[in-house]
C-alpha cells in the first residue's frame, strides 16, 4: 500500500477546481467537509490519475496562518494515510476539496476518526449499486 501524497496527486488546476464548487456534490461530517467532482479531469493524457486532492481551512474561523496551516497538514495527513479507503472503490477519476469548517480546535486523533468516518460516508453514498436479481427474488419469497 502505498501512503504517499505525491505531486501529481494535488489538486492545482484552476478549471478543476471551478468544476469541483459549479458542478461538484458534497458530503459532511461535522467539522469536516468533502465536495467532489468525478468526471474526466484536467490533462487526458496522463489517464492513470484517479484521484486529484485540495485542503482548504478557513480564514474566518483562523486568523493566524499559523494555525491554518497547522490544520492544512493534518487534513493533507489524514487524508494520506486514509487514502487507500478512497482509491479502492473509485471507477473513474475524481477531484476532491477537503475543507476544516469549525473554530473548534481538535485533536489530530479526532480529526482522523473523522477523517475515516467521511471517507465511509462518501463511498456509501457513491455505491449505490443495486442488489443482484438472485437475490432480491430470495427476499421476495
Amino acid at each position: 500500500m502505498n501512503f504517499t501524497y505525491p505531486k501529481n496527486e494535488k489538486l492545482k488546476s484552476k478549471i478543476t477546481i471551478g468544476l469541483l464548487f459549479s458542478e461538484g456534490k458534497s458530503v459532511s461530517k461535522y467539522p469536516l467537509r468533502l465536495v467532489y467532482y468525478s468526471g474526466a479531469l484536467g490533462n487526458p493524457e496522463k489517464s492513470d490519475e484517479i484521484i486529484k486532492m485540495g485542503v482548504s481551512v478557513s480564514k474566518k474561523h483562523f486568523k493566524k496562518a499559523v494555525d491554518r496551516n497547522y490544520f492544512k497538514r493534518v487534513l493533507r495527513e489524514t487524508y494520506r494515510l486514509n487514502k487507500h479507503l478512497l482509491i479502492d472503490n473509485l471507477d473513474q477519476p475524481h477531484a476532491f476539496m477537503f475543507f476544516y469548517q469549525s473554530k473548534d480546535r481538535l485533536s489530530y486523533e479526532e480529526i482522523n476518526t473523522k477523517t475515516i468516518q467521511l471517507f465511509e460516508k462518501f463511498i456509501a453514498q457513491n455505491n449505490k449499486k443495486p442488489l443482484p436479481e438472485s437475490d432480491t427474488t430470495l427476499e421476495n419469497k
